[in-house]
């Protein structure tokens, strides 16, 4: 028995982060884990940020609202889960995640939780477990599972390395080159196409 792991952002839909620095117009908000390896240093950077500027979870979401998956993802996701398991793997939030869920059909989702305050000010956030993307892959793998991991992000590399078979998805040149071992594709049919193979 085969699980796809996916990752959400800049795989399925357009990185969060980077819309609501663009519709805040605040630049600093639009470094992700393609820039920073560390997500306990970027996501206190961008706690901060957003408190100095007063803003919180009801602007994010907002911004949320107006996101659509990236062309072709749903139909993809249609596609993979019609074949086997696929479950997204992300450090993405609950609060977060909802909205774009609907849109892609409600694909299973293992994702983290944000600590807001009563005024909707963001505080902190709560993982949902360490090294989340690889501790779930080996949980999956405890259970009897083979797993096939795909992203596009220094935190996907871990659940990539520990998978039967992993794959870069439009991610950045110098992760391209700094990891030659693991097959790069741009296009979701390439994507599909090498995960179905593992799987024959």
């Amino acid at each position: 028995m085969y699980v796809t792991c996916l990752d959400l952002e800049g795989v399925l839909v357009p990185e969060i982060w980077i819309a609501f620095a663009e519709a805040t117009g605040i630049p600093e908000l639009k470094k992700t884990t393609r820039d920073e390896p560390d997500y306990d240093k970027l996501m206190n950077y961008r706690i901060g940020i957003l408190k100095e500027h007063g803003l919180g979870l009801k602007e994010i979401q907002n911004t949320i609202a107006t996101i659509d998956p990236l062309p072709g993802a749903k139909e993809f996701l249609d596609k993979l889960r019609a074949f086997g398991q696929v479950i997204i793997i992300s450090d993405t939030f609950s609060q977060f995640a909802g909205p774009l869920m609907e849109k892609l059909g409600m694909p299973t989702i293992f994702c983290n939780e944000l600590i807001v305050g009563d005024n909707g000010e963001i505080t902190g956030y709560k993982m949902r477990c360490d090294k989340s993307k690889l501790t779930t892959v080996r949980a999956l793998q405890s259970c009897g599972f083979e797993t096939i991991a795909s992203g596009d992000s220094f935190n996907d590399l871990a659940m990539i390395e520990a998978s039967k078979a992993g794959f870069l998805f439009r991610t950045t040149d110098a992760i391209k080159k700094d990891y030659p071992q693991y097959p790069a594709f741009e296009e979701y049919d390439d994507l599909y196409n090498a995960i179905i193979e593992v799987q024959k």
